[in-house]
Parts: C-alpha cells; sequence; structure tokens
C-alpha cells in the first residue's frame, strides 16, 4: 500500500516573488540577546530573501551593496549593519526530541565585501541557523514596500508577528507576557521598563503604522495579573477590499504627513487621482474594477492609460482561469506592463 502520510509543509517550499520575501517563523519570534536597529532587520532580511534559493546549505551567498542600500547613499550604513548582525546573538524556541527548548544561535557568518560603492556583499548562514531555518514550518511574507514604509523596529517587528500568524485558520489572538514581548521587539535593557512606557513609545506607535500600511487590523490589549499590566493579547483581522485599498493608497503617498493622515488630523497630502470616466468600449471586455483599484493605478503608473492597461489584461488573461482578486490580478498585471512599456 502506498505511503500516504502527508508530507508536513516546509517554510522552504514557500519563494519570495518580486513583492515579497519570505522570513522563517522561528526568526520573527526570537529575542535578541544583542539589539538591533530597524536598518540592520531590513538588510537582514533582504540578505535572507538574496539567499533563499540555497539558504539551507553551506554555500556563500550574494548580494548588492545597492540593493541593501535602498534609497540610502551612503554604504558606511551597510558596514554597520553587517557589524551588528554578526555580533548579535538570538534565542530561538526550538523542539529538541520534542521537549522545548531555548537555542542561541549567531544571525550572519563571515563575510566580504567589496570596496566599491556597487559592489558586491559576500556573506554565509551559520550552521547552527541554517538547520533551525530547514526544520523551519512555519513562515510570515512580507511585502517590501511595507518593510520599507514602516518607520520603527517595533513597528517592523510587529508587522512581521502578524504576517507570520494571519494565515492561521483557527486563530485570530494570542497572549504575551511583558517580558516575552520586550525580547521579541527588541527592546534594550534597562528601557521601557514600565507599562506606560512600552505602550506609549513602542507598541501604541506601532500598532498604529501596521494598521495604516499592512493587509490586517491588529490590536494590542493588556491584562491584569492582580494589580498589574502582565501582558498583552494580540488580535489580529484581515482587511476587507476597501480597506486593502487604502493602504495601498496610502504606501504610495509620501511619508510626510503619514502620521497626520493615521491620526485623521489633516486630509492626505496627495490630492486623490483624478479618474476619468470608463470609456464605454471596455464594457464590453468585463464587469469594473473598483474605483480604488483604478485610483491605485494612476498613483502608481502615472502617465500610462488606465483603460488602455485594463483592455491589454483583459486581452492576455482571455483563455486562462479566472483570477481569484481581479484587482490585484490587474495591477500585478500592470506593474509587468509598465516595466516591458518604459514611458
Amino acid at each position: 500500500m502506498a505511503d500516504e502520510t502527508k508530507k508536513p509543509y516546509s517554510s522552504l517550499d514557500a519563494k519570495p516573488n518580486a513583492d515579497s520575501l519570505i522570513k522563517p517563523g522561528e526568526l520573527v519570534d526570537l529575542v535578541e540577546v544583542t539589539p538591533l536597529t530597524l536598518n540592520d532587520r531590513r538588510i537582514y532580511n533582504m540578505m535572507l530573501e538574496h539567499a533563499w534559493e540555497e539558504i539551507d546549505k553551506p554555500v556563500v551567498h550574494h548580494v548588492s551593496k545597492a540593493t541593501l542600500r535602498g534609497s540610502h547613499n551612503s554604504n558606511d550604513r551597510i558596514g554597520d549593519s553587517v557589524e551588528r548582525l554578526m555580533r548579535a546573538i538570538v534565542k530561538v524556541s526550538v523542539l529538541v526530541d520534542g521537549e522545548p527548548a531555548i537555542e542561541r544561535v549567531q544571525l550572519l557568518g563571515g563575510n566580504i565585501e567589496l570596496e566599491q560603492p556597487d559592489g558586491m556583499l559576500y556573506y554565509e548562514i551559520p550552521r547552527a541557523l541554517r538547520k533551525i531555518i530547514k526544520n523551519s514550518t512555519v513562515f510570515a511574507r512580507l511585502q517590501k514596500e511595507v518593510m520599507f514604509a514602516l518607520s520603527s523596529k517595533y513597528a517592523l517587528t510587529l508587522y512581521e508577528m502578524v504576517q507570520k500568524r494571519g494565515n492561521l485558520r483557527f486563530k485570530s489572538s494570542e497572549k504575551f507576557k511583558l517580558e516575552e514581548l520586550r525580547g521579541i521587539l527588541g527592546v534594550p535593557k534597562g528601557k521601557l521598563t514600565t507599562w506606560s512606557n512600552l505602550q506609549l513609545r513602542a507598541l501604541a506607535p506601532a500598532v498604529e503604522e501596521v494598521n495604516a500600511l499592512s493587509d490586517y487590523n491588529v490590536s494590542m490589549t493588556p491584562y491584569k495579573e492582580g494589580r498589574r499590566v502582565a501582558g498583552v493579547v494580540m488580535e489580529w483581522t484581515r482587511k476587507d477590499a476597501a480597506g486593502q485599498s487604502a493602504v495601498d493608497r496610502e504606501i504610495e503617498f509620501s511619508k510626510v504627513g503619514r502620521k497626520a493622515r493615521m491620526e485623521g488630523r489633516v486630509e492626505a497630502v496627495v490630492e486623490q487621482a483624478q479618474i476619468k470616466p470608463r470609456p464605454a468600449w471596455l464594457e464590453r471586455a468585463g464587469e469594473s474594477l473598483r474605483t480604488e483599484t483604478y485610483e491605485t493605478a494612476k498613483l502608481r503608473f502615472p502617465g500610462y492609460d488606465i483603460y488602455h492597461a485594463e483592455s491589454e489584461w483583459r486581452a492576455w488573461s482571455k483563455d486562462k482561469e479566472a483570477p481569484r482578486d481581479p484587482d490585484k490580478a490587474y495591477l500585478a498585471f500592470f506593474r509587468n506592463f509598465a516595466k516591458s512599456n518604459p514611458l
């Protein structure tokens, strides 16, 4: 009789794409013995992405410094981050012979940085960490636009925590003790020691940003043991289509004025895109997409005819299986269309 035992899904089976990268769950809920900065975390996520195809193998990976640098003009921050990542020791929750355990590992092994500004960085993933990643079965899919839009390491960590848990079918909340949460967030020892400071300086701003820029609404509600706050209950729900469209528009806006927009104190800094009526000839091709989708397309691809792109998309997808989310499928097609047809 054939073996019907189903192979457990591995994090390595998940694949990054142009918009998102994969981070093993064990590297989301880790505790930093050596606190890292927001830039350190972003750079490390990009290094994981570029190593992903062979991340469980004892090979040397490489990535261009321009990729890690992003919009920053100097390579100094890359070198500083790499050195902090090499010194970083983290505590990861693992199972050893079925028993829960804590494993202490380094995040980054030896590396070589070519000196020219547009040179490559060659690096290794430590053996112990490769084993953890190879055995991982839970992961977070991180949208790169969101990762670079978030403005604090606490917001980025909270975003990763939610992305790791968002697709769980029968779970939408989780309890964290305060010390556990401080460790995951990477709060330096001796900092934000009271609940009020942790809430004011770390949690509240992080929740606000994640709610404004991610596909989920998240809340962090304190609970008490006796008279003192002992921990928080994190709850998350996926946004509806209108909420996701609002996120798309906010990410397209300048960071200038974002805090005021999140707090509802001012109107959006960027005026809403002016959308012409959908031409009658396109009505025969299919139902109209959401107004928010056309607005997002107008903001993302200025200068392009959004309805011509829709016509091209509908012609391209005519004989293909209908997409589960036509609005997202259209925007994904538009991105490739714009790359192939530069203005």
